[in-house]
């Protein structure tokens, strides 16, 4: 009887230590993900008249990061991206049939708890943009840099993660909002 107890009291704190440094991976990691990239914008340009997009469509993103592991249970990163956030359509003085392309690089540091295997996590970065205008004005191009801002969260087993995000895209006079799945690989 108690060698039945000892084995299951030994078997317990075994599991536990595995899901306390469950998703605590330092090192280099990879992913990708997929989701919906929303755009609204509104206004009265004195060149163009009334511009109005407010569309969404389906973008995708490939990242790239380093978990610095300082303490366990808690995430601090340094991550990389390009995000290409689709094709929008609208109206420019009441004429439709202008799409709007959207794709940047991002850099952002990444700070989170790890409850186990699950974890949460918040991101603020930067956003190097590039913005493509085509439709029954003409064509153009603008870009930029602008703030990026994100929550999350995570499961992970060893070293390989899903994960979900939201996060807001700070563009000039545009915002993009962002909502992803996707599946990172740790080094």
């Amino acid at each position: 009887m108690i060698r039945s107890i000892c084995s299951m009291t030994a078997f317990t704190f075994l599991l536990m230590s595995g899901a306390v440094f469950a998703g605590s991976d330092s090192g280099l990691y990879v992913g990708a993900s997929v989701g919906s990239s929303q755009l609204d914008y509104s206004d009265n340009d004195p060149d163009l008249g009334e511009v109005d997009f407010d569309d969404d469509d389906a973008g995708y993103k490939i990242f790239a990061g380093y978990n610095l592991g300082f303490v366990p249970l808690v995430d601090v990163a340094v991550e990389g991206a390009y995000v290409d956030f689709g094709e929008f359509g609208g109206k420019i003085n009441n004429v439709g049939g202008n799409d709007l392309e959207v794709t940047g690089w991002t850099l952002a540091g990444l700070a989170g708890v790890n409850l186990g295997p699950v974890g949460l996590f918040a991101k603020v970065g930067a956003i190097d943009w590039d913005g493509d205008i085509d439709g029954s004005v003409g064509s153009g191009s603008d870009d930029g840099t602008d703030p990026l801002y994100g929550i999350g969260a995570k499961f992970q087993l060893m070293s390989f993660q899903v994960r979900a995000e939201y996060e807001l895209f700070d563009l000039d006079e545009v915002d993009i909002d962002y909502f992803s799945v996707g599946a990172a690989f740790t080094f």
